[in-house]
């Protein structure tokens, strides 16, 4: 698209992220919940909703509720009821979903991301309610026929719905990105979205720049991963514009992406809410959350993405980048935090997360629990490192790959190889002076000016003193004698 015309745009963009609970039983019954289990087979009477059945509330899913509004500081309904949503789910037997209409149990409160300039941003929370989820419905097994799993059915869903402030595809995959990140940090949602554990739905507009109304919206479904989800947006966004540009009306709509053609497709006609015939559920009580219970939540509440950030930037005094790297994956930020309990170098301790322990990681498609050095042993490894025993460089090509297999301390490892540094200065000097004597014409070359050579000499020192000259006191004598 000419971007120009582009230019002349704005999108508007509201998401609705679906996010599947963790919970060991299902919604209002104690089916299990569990996903790749044999189809049908996580299914009863509840689930199947034969007549005179009744759904039992899942506390569990309250509380992961609340823990997900305490983290977006979102408001807590105290009183709250539950509704029916009736509507044609080919996957639901009951015919209607269970689920929050006019109470939901969080309103307000903001996701924060990143914006292309690396701006903070606030993406602003309508509203976090609980419902539950339809079976699947499976269309590529067989040649004829549909054929539906239940054991999905009545699966705990808490609905994450924005406000319309986002305003690019890429703001877009910086907030699901955002809310998978959050979910697996509160442990309530492992946020596998090709597993359809984590699901995002897109509202989206355009509107001329400056425009006081904003366009007619369009809802786009099927999107199954976040760089998906800016895909079909950034198509959906030009398709909308380029139909604009030609004198044609936006539809208010229901449109599918697909993933293979990078496309969206007009599914069906957008439904309006008295669509859905919600009425209140008359099986369920009326709940009621005390302000005790939001207590209790709170006090056993893990640090979070950006908390994490704050203290690391602010406290400890790492860069946005380290601390983006640190909390990107809970895992990570666990291990790291427990390191820094035993060494206070902490932008040693990052460097070594970021370096060589996400390498090997990602070399042999570990998880950092599966990772085979303690973190006592690689803050022992950092303090031999301070303390002037080894160089950088020779605990991580030499020491590193010995704790990876080895039960030995760094210092033990290090001293069986031979590898303690040599602070001497009288040994030091001889081994500058035979590096001098082996290569007089670039000592001269060096006294001419070409103080470039510094880096020869030290790499020759290196070799001649097979790595276990220390870098700093050999750098100020080479240059002293080189002076001289």
């Amino acid at each position: 698209m000419n971007e120009e015309i582009r230019n002349k745009y704005e999108a508007v963009i509201g998401l609705e992220v679906h996010a599947q609970m963790l919970t060991k039983t299902k919604a209002y019954s104690n089916d299990i919940n569990e996903y790749g289990a044999q189809p049908n087979t996580n299914v009863s009477v509840i689930t199947l909703g034969h007549p005179g059945t009744l759904p039992v509330m899942n506390k569990k899913t309250i509380e992961f509720a609340i823990r997900l509004g305490l983290a977006c500081g979102s408001d807590i309904a105290p009183n709250q009821y539950f509704a029916r949503k009736n509507y044609f789910y080919p996957d639901l037997p009951k015919g209607y979903q269970i689920t929050q209409d006019k109470t939901p149990i969080c309103t307000g409160g903001a996701i924060h991301i990143r914006t292309e300039d690396g701006e903070g941003k606030e993406i602003k929370i309508t509203r976090i309610h609980m419902e539950e989820d339809a079976g699947k419905s499976i269309h590529d097994v067989d040649v004829f026929d549909t054929l539906v799993d239940l054991n999905r059915a009545g699966t705990p869903l808490l609905e994450i719905v924005s406000e319309p402030d986002i305003r690019s595809s890429q703001e877009a995959y910086n907030y699901v990105t955002e809310v998978r990140k959050l979910v697996r940090y509160l442990d309530i949602c492992d946020g596998n979205m090709e597993e359809g554990s984590l699901r995002c739905d897109a509202n989206i507009s355009v509107n001329l720049k400056g425009a006081s109304e904003f366009g007619t919206k369009v809802e786009v479904k099927n999107m199954n991963s976040i760089r998906n989800v800016q895909r079909a947006i950034e198509f959906e966004i030009a398709r909308q514009i380029e139909a604009i540009e030609n004198g044609e009306e936006i539809v208010q709509e229901t449109r599918g992406f697909d993933a293979l053609k990078g496309i969206t497709i007009s599914q069906r006609s957008k439904e309006a809410a008295n669509d859905y015939r919600y009425f209140p559920e008359p099986d369920l009580q009326p709940l009621v959350v005390m302000k005790e219970d939001i207590e209790a939540i709170k006090s056993e509440m893990p640090a979070l993405p950006r908390e994490l950030f704050n203290r690391y930037t602010k406290e400890y005094g790492l860069s946005d980048y380290d601390a983006y790297n640190l909390t990107d994956n809970k895992g990570i930020a666990l291990y790291y935090e427990a390191l820094i309990q035993h060494t206070k170098n902490y932008k040693a301790a990052a460097n070594w997360m970021m370096g060589d322990v996400k390498s090997y990681l990602n070399e042999f498609g570990f998880e950092i629990h599966e990772f085979p050095i303690t973190v006592e042993r690689l803050a022992a490894l950092i303090t031999i490192i301070d303390e002037g025993k080894v160089s950088n460089s020779v605990a991580s090509q030499r020491i590193f790959p010995e704790l990876l297999k080895s039960e030995l301390s760094p210092l033990a490892i290090a001293e069986q190889l031979n590898l303690i540094q040599d602070s001497s200065e009288d040994t030091l000097k001889g081994f500058i002076l035979q590096v001098f004597e082996e290569n007089q014409a670039e000592v001269e070359r060096y006294r001419n000016g070409e103080k470039q050579l510094t880096g020869f000499f030290m790499g020759k020192l290196m070799k001649v003193s097979n790595g276990k000259a220390d870098p700093k006191i050999a750098n100020k004598l080479l240059r002293e004698l080189l002076e001289a």
